[in-house]
């Protein structure tokens, strides 16, 4: 049971007019939110190249950090940020992420080193964790079941599917016009907008069934996955057998053995291990964790190339990708009408199989001279219209795969899985693109020829194994997901966002 504390009213009660007066304004603080925290998982990747001037910042490992830096602790607390605003108020939580979010986009904007801007990035990421699963919450408590809901869960939906693509062009806008540091400046007074309106118009609740929280879970967790991401992304420069990275990968082992033993353990668990009993469940979050690992190094790679190759300022960069959304919405639409017919199965096969196409097409044809018109835009528009496809099928089948009081914690999951999935990839391509330039790069100074061939011929590895990723997303999820066509879904859902 839901209940929702409000305080003392004078006054008549307000006329509906004013009450749906203040439900829009309610949807419009959610949204907003909403909107800050999926901007951020692509605002600075078009900045990445000025960060990389501005804090001196060499190899493309050390830059990528300052985009796992956020999905890791965002993934890490997603789950952890759900049952604190269950338990100790949505509002509460709410407000509190916000603040924390603002606070390190300050931090972050202000930056005189790498280091400090990773640290911001990782508070950013805490504070998304507590803002998203409380703001969703609170639009099933503002927007009464049935029409009203469904309406507004669709503005959700439409701002977490084009949240991506808006933060890449108003990084680009950003970084052009006025500075890098504006990409995560601009949080600053969103938040707090956000947090004076929920203040104002959002009513505290909680859930009365709510347990406790599995702090220690989240914290060994992220933990093993910050120590993980760290011996990858150094491996090349510090050894693979070197001491360091030995050590962090034992590190590791043991915060994410831990994990797995205080879950099986407390009384209240982050991650109940039941709900994998699910081979649909199961399938459907192995398929997130692939399907994020294969999709960062889109984003990642190509605004280097387009940048430091081509000499692509941030904005054009940023408007380089708006294609990917139009796509993802047409794969999205064709995977909306097929599932009633078909199931999600046979989708989990085919938009993960385009994805990987698109991502060895980039592979097979990425050169120092490559055009964005006769070879970018067809492999984007490729891997899009799969990913479209296989968003919708993914979600679908992590809800549908468990009882309806467990659709939210289904949800979270597969999102936290794509997160987790995406830092992890991108360690790993990052790790893998660079052994490659090492290794076929001439002597010679950064910049020339040579060096920037020896560039491209690494980011196109890193693209194959990215493929290679999603391929096998498509066998793992395809294998694995077994629902009939027409399985109906509990409400509400929250849509997988793409990075």
């Amino acid at each position: 049971m839901t209940t929702t504390e409000s305080g003392p009213r004078s006054g008549p009660v307000p006329p509906p007019s004013r009450r749906e007066a203040r439900k829009g304004l309610a949807l419009l603080v959610l949204g907003m939110s909403q909107l800050m925290i999926v901007l951020d998982v692509s605002i600075v990747n078009v900045a990445l190249p000025d960060i990389a001037r501005a804090l001196d910042v060499q190899g493309a490992e050390d830059l990528s950090w300052v985009v796992t830096g956020y999905t890791l602790t965002f993934g890490g607390f997603l789950l952890l940020g759900g049952k604190l605003a269950d338990r100790l108020g949505r509002r509460r939580i709410f407000i509190a992420g916000a603040s924390l979010f603002a606070a390190a986009s300050l931090l972050g904007g202000l930056a005189g080193s790498l280091g400090m801007l990773i640290a911001a990035r990782l508070l950013q990421g805490l504070g998304g964790a507590l803002m998203a699963p409380a703001a969703l919450s609170m639009l099933t408590v503002v927007f009464a079941e049935g029409r009203e809901r469904n309406r507004a869960l669709g503005v959700w939906a439409a701002i977490s599917a084009g949240g991506a693509a808006i933060g890449l062009i108003v990084g680009g806008v950003l970084t052009e016009y006025a500075s890098w540091r504006w990409v995560l400046f601009v949080n600053v007074p969103v938040a707090v907008v956000a947090v004076v309106g929920a203040l104002r118009v959002l009513p505290e609740s909680r859930d009365d069934r709510a347990r406790g929280f599995d702090v220690p879970g989240a914290l060994l967790v992220t933990g093993g996955l910050v120590a993980l991401v760290y011996a990858l992304v150094k491996g090349n420069d510090l050894g693979w057998s070197s001491p360091r990275t030995l050590l962090m990968l034992g590190l590791a082992a043991v915060l994410l053995a831990a994990f797995v033993i205080v879950q099986r353990r407390v009384k209240d668990p982050l991650v109940d291990f039941r709900l994998f009993r699910s081979r649909t469940l199961l399938g459907a979050d192995l398929g997130a964790l692939f399907v994020g690992a294969g999709l960062f190094a889109v984003f990642f790679f190509l605004i280097l190339w387009m940048q430091q190759v081509h000499g692509y300022s941030p904005l054009r960069a940023g408007f380089a990708f708006l294609p990917m959304t139009g796509f993802i919405v047409v794969g999205a639409a064709i995977s909306s009408q097929l599932m009633s017919r078909v199931g999600p199965g046979p989708l989990l096969i085919i938009g993960p199989g385009l994805g990987a196409a698109g991502m060895l097409a980039l592979a097979l044809r990425l050169d120092p001279a490559s055009s964005y018109v006769s070879v970018i835009l067809p492999a984007l528009c490729v891997l899009a219209l799969g990913m479209g496809m296989t968003f919708v099928a993914l979600t679908a089948s992590a809800v549908a795969g468990v009882p309806a009081e467990d659709a939210g914690v289904a949800s979270a999951l597969l999102n936290a899985g794509q997160q987790v999935g995406g830092s992890l990839g991108l360690a790993i391509l990052t790790a893998v693109s660079t052994a490659r330039t090492n290794a076929i790069a001439a002597p010679g100074p950064v910049g020339s020829p040579a060096h920037v061939a020896a560039l491209v011929d690494g980011w196109s590895l890193g693209f194959v194994v990215a493929a290679g990723f999603l391929a096998l997303a498509g066998v793992i999820a395809g294998s694995l997901v077994r629902l009939r066509p027409g399985t109906a879904l509990p409400e509400p859902v929250e849509v997988i966002v793409p990075a």
